[in-house]
């Protein structure tokens, strides 16, 4: 219910999630999650690094560097630091197209779970049907004239 067409970026809170993980190199993997959260306790924004670290089956890899981690692995650091930076809302673009088959499935469920329980609103581009079938929402199907 808010405009945000004259707010700038940095302050719409619209979480991004690509096909790409686009993780920094040169940070850790908690780097790469901190990266994106709001500025507070150091502590307790590594305790929740950690706990989400852990509830996407990586715990103990935050100290790990994100080029030492599989597709599926930086997937969800992606995921993590895109929920940990607390967006009102999300934009999936095309975010399962570089994942083989079973890790497609298993992430797709990971992240439509997530921004379920995390009630945000999310929209999502993709030129796969499986992918909008398993969002299990509002369809808008678009074509080419030609």
């Amino acid at each position: 219910g808010q405009n945000i067409d004259n707010t700038p970026p940095h302050l719409r809170h619209i979480g991004v999630l690509y096909q790409d993980a686009l993780l920094f190199s040169h940070l850790t993997v908690a780097g790469n999650i901190a990266f994106a959260m709001p500025k507070g306790n150091k502590k307790q924004r590594l305790e929740k690094i950690e706990h989400a670290l852990e509830q996407v089956g990586l715990k103990d890899m935050g100290n790990r560097h994100p080029d030492n981690l599989s597709g599926g692995q930086q997937a969800r650091v992606a995921l993590l630091r895109m929920l940990l930076s607390e967006p009102k809302a999300i934009l999936l673009d095309e975010p399962f197209s570089k994942l083989d088959t079973q890790l497609r499935v298993d992430t797709r469920e990971l992240v439509f779970s997530q921004i379920r329980d995390h009630k945000l609103p999310a929209i999502m581009v993709t030129h796969d049907h499986s992918d909008a079938d398993a969002a299990n929402g509002k369809l808008i199907t678009l074509s080419a004239a030609l």
